[in-house]
């Protein structure tokens, strides 16, 4: 990465970078993407001029935890990761621990460590299982020289298995062991780590998909495991990728940070009322979020959150609130091409200007230790007038520490709302103080006793937004002078 490029990500201020997909990628996932007929498909939507070259297979089938040779193997991640230490940055990585390419080398050293099936289920379910023959590198489906192996595709109980994988077998004791020291010397290399789809291997949801029962009962993975990573580096960052709304579990068992997808698919809805609800949950959980209008997993957030404003008013919404601010590489210049992660290559994108523009303001606001430092509070709209019921359109929070105030209010429906908002803080009345949009260009002078009581007065555009910085209004030494 040149020197230019760290050095643009830290000024905007980023804390880390998490690189996907820098792990030994597996010939056999390779092989399965480039002749899979429905992710073709999906493949040419992004590249018209794709060619074999552009299918390098997926970084979540990972044949094992050393960096791609193509990448200049774990040397050059060491010097990575000191440059980005020079510039203020961690450092943070993919670790995949449901399930591995299915041409791992265990295949053929260590099958006791994977889930297994038999000829039946192989037949009946071939998206969930494949065969493979004895070896160190068991690739082939169908190898000669010895009896096959039916194995199981790592997949979650709701979907098909993804068909370059095979799954790892948590109810085995080596199992959980031999993935803790995969874990321990991933932690060497980076910073901290984002774990994929780490409810998987929670043990209610694990016997719910394979059945079976943990040595010994009962047993979760996930505590003893991060217990471990902990015990030798204290600050290092664990994030849970999690749904069905197993976040504060996953919080429970150690993690740091948890994906708030909900709050996502709340966004998506522009359900305002809901959104709040979610909102209300204790300060120490939401600390422990992360936040997001875009991953690779999604779609952009220029479609996911059309039409203009709108992808707008969501990062507002969403990248103020505490917890941990997550940007997907692209978002910040509107792209709106989704890349596949078995793609090594991207379509040439123009910038949005005025995407570019707006991501360049909040991202300066969110600079201030406020935001960091501060305390959060979700504030609670009032109706503007008896029978306007816009009010439960809003969605608005205040960050207030030292002398700093911040307030961002943003309407989630397309339609004009108007509301009271009354910002609760007494400190407010005697004098009169000064709300600047960082974002606009609104100026707004009011009494600090109104601001509390009826509260601020606010208007707002269809998807429009708002993140004020007050200060106070100083008195002009005609209006101190006692003459």
């Amino acid at each position: 990465m040149p020197d230019a490029e760290i050095a643009r990500i830290a000024a905007l201020g980023f804390d880390a970078v998490w690189l996907m997909g820098v792990w030994e990628r597996s010939r056999a996932a390779r092989e399965v993407a480039r002749a899979h007929e429905g992710w073709l498909g999906e493949f040419r939507g992004v590249l018209p001029d794709l060619t074999p070259g552009d299918i390098v297979g997926s970084g979540y089938a990972v044949r094992a935890y050393r960096v791609e040779e193509s990448f200049g193997g774990d040397g050059e991640l060491r010097i990575l990761r000191r440059r980005f230490a020079a510039a203020g940055m961690k450092l943070i990585l993919d670790f995949v621990p449901n399930h591995m390419a299915k041409d791992h080398p265990w295949l053929g050293r260590h099958p006791e460590r994977l889930v297994r099936g038999v000829e039946d289920q192989l037949r009946d379910q071939p998206q969930n299982y494949f065969a493979a023959g004895p070896g160190d590198d068991a690739h082939a489906v169908e190898s000669g020289g010895g009896a096959r192996v039916v194995f199981a595709h790592g997949r979650d109980p709701f979907f098909d298995g993804w068909p370059d994988t095979v799954q790892l077998d948590y109810r085995r004791r080596d199992t959980r062991d031999a993935m803790t020291a995969e874990l321990l010397s991933v932690a060497e290399r980076c910073d901290g780590v984002r774990c994929d789809m780490a409810m998987l291997l929670t043990h209610d949801v694990f016997l719910r998909t394979w059945g079976g029962e943990f040595d010994p009962p009962g047993v979760e993975f996930w505590p003893a495991a991060i217990s471990e990573v902990k015990a030798k580096s204290p600050d290092f960052l664990l994030l849970a990728e999690v749904y069905w709304d197993m976040e504060y579990e996953l919080q429970r068992q150690g993690f740091d940070y948890t994906y708030d997808k909900r709050l996502y698919d709340r966004l998506r809805e522009s359900d305002a009322p809901s959104v709040n609800a979610h909102l209300g949950a204790e300060t120490d959980y939401q600390e422990r979020l992360a936040r997001f209008v875009e991953n690779h997993d999604e779609p952009r957030a220029a479609d996911a959150f059309a039409p203009p404003p709108r992808d707008l008013a969501v990062s507002v919404l969403a990248l103020t609130l505490p917890g941990l601010r997550l940007l997907h590489e692209g978002q910040l210049e509107g792209r709106r091409r989704k890349v596949p992660v078995h793609l090594g290559r991207r379509p040439l994108e123009e910038t949005d200007a005025r995407v570019a523009e707006h991501y360049r303001k909040l991202l300066a606001a969110l600079r201030h230790e406020v935001f960091h430092e501060g305390r959060w509070r979700l504030l609670a709209p009032r109706a503007a007038w008896s029978g306007n019921a816009s009010h439960r359109n809003f969605v608005a929070g205040c960050w207030e520490g030292g002398d700093a105030r911040r307030l961002s209010v943003v309407n989630l429906s397309p339609e004009p709302a108007q509301c009271y908002l009354s910002l609760g803080a007494e400190d407010l009345a005697g004098r009169d103080w000064r709300l600047d949009d960082v974002l606009g260009e609104d100026v707004y002078v009011r009494e600090g006793d109104s601001l509390l009581r009826p509260g601020l007065y606010l208007d707002v555009a269809g998807y429009g937004f708002h993140l004020f910085e007050f200060a106070p209004v100083q008195p002009c030494a005609d209006e101190a002078s006692p003459w």
